[in-house]
């Protein structure tokens, strides 16, 4: 029975097709006017980014760093090159802190053919950000976005200075955000992208399709490793880079928070046992003997689930509430141990490692 049905229903779509081919007006009448019509130009086909470059572009500035002579105390030689970003309309650059390490002069160019002494208002070494100041009029500022994320995938240009062969701009994606792989001691995360950065871009901008700053570029993958490879760079990004030059402005320096503690994320398997309530929470692996966590009574396998009344979400967020907690003030942490939900009160010290 099912395949004389499936039989009659293939002969009678045979029968409409045929039909169709030999008597045209059984077709639907479309006319072309009713028909949507998409002009393949050259000039609809262009892509451009001209826009978010001109918006951008006048405030990266060339960044020469000089320094004096060993033979000639009184004579400044060119040291290096770099870039730097313009974020405020009082003048303050972000840059790289290896672009001006050794310098003993630091002088910033800009787009508009002007030429300043800068000052250095502070560095930071553990992010690589330096903060300088130029003193003058009408200057151009960088568009900035705060609600802006960063993601895999977005669209991103380099904006630099690289090889002293005047402002160049790279293009290409973000590849992957939160890359703390690359950091020296894995506290800090790195925005990865594959448009070029090359020496002369480090303190750059690495900015989206509207021309609004998503990061200081930092560093390829070759300066990180000394290995040949093409379309890895990185950069800071700018909403960390910005806490800095707060934290710099206010203080002189950046001061951070410090417990105490080494951790790693929990796996699936142990948040599904945990229950959801306390997924997000770290592992303690690690304890400074003498650090406030061993103070307030942390043990190995205890696991953190909220720091001052806010919740954890992995290593990378519990490094970045406790460096921004005030050194002399105590909070509670929440750990988990053993089953038992416990609250220990911690002293916050300052951290004083580089």
């Amino acid at each position: 029975m099912l395949n004389f049905l499936f039989r009659s229903i293939a002969l009678g779509l045979v029968t409409a097709a045929l039909l169709l081919v030999v008597m045209p007006s059984l077709r639907p009448n479309l006319s072309n006017a009713e028909l949507p019509s998409i002009p393949l130009t050259a000039d609809k086909l262009q892509i451009s980014f001209n826009n978010a470059v001109r918006k951008a572009a006048p405030a990266v500035v060339n960044i020469y760093s000089r320094k004096y002579t060993e033979s000639d105390k009184v004579q400044l030689s060119t040291q290096g090159l770099g870039s730097g970003v313009i974020v405020s309309d009082k003048g303050y650059i972000i840059t790289n802190y290896h672009v001006i390490a050794q310098a003993d002069q630091i002088i910033v160019a800009l787009q508009d053919g002007r030429v300043a002494a800068a000052q250095l208002v502070g560095t930071d070494r553990r992010t690589d950000i330096a903060i300088l100041q130029v003193e003058g009029s009408n200057l151009p500022v960088i568009p900035q976005n705060p609600d802006y994320k960063a993601k895999v995938g977005d669209v991103v240009l380099a904006i630099g200075n690289p090889y002293n062969l005047g402002q160049t701009t790279t293009f290409g994606i973000i590849s992957a955000t939160g890359r703390s792989s690359i950091s020296l001691d894995g506290r800090q995360a790195f925005i990865q992208t594959d448009a070029a950065i090359n020496e002369g871009n480090s303190g750059g901008a690495l900015v989206n399709t509207q021309g609004e700053l998503v990061g200081i570029n930092t560093a390829s993958f070759q300066q990180a490793t000394e290995l040949e490879t093409y379309g890895i760079s990185f950069a800071i990004p700018f909403p960390l880079a910005q806490k800095i030059m707060d934290k710099i402005i206010a203080d002189g320096r950046v001061i951070r928070g410090y417990i105490g503690i080494d951790g790693q994320d929990i796996n699936s398997v142990t948040s599904r046992l945990l229950g959801s309530e306390h997924l997000g929470g770290i592992v303690v692996l690690g304890v400074d003997p003498n650090g406030p966590a061993s103070k307030a009574g942390f043990e190995e396998q205890d696991i953190i689930l909220t720091i001052d009344g806010h919740k954890v979400n992995g290593r990378q967020s519990v490094m970045d509430i406790v460096t921004d907690l005030r050194p002399g003030t105590t909070v509670d942490i929440l750990v988990l141990r053993k089953g038992e939900e416990i609250t220990l009160p911690v002293l916050i010290e300052e951290d004083t490692r580089q």
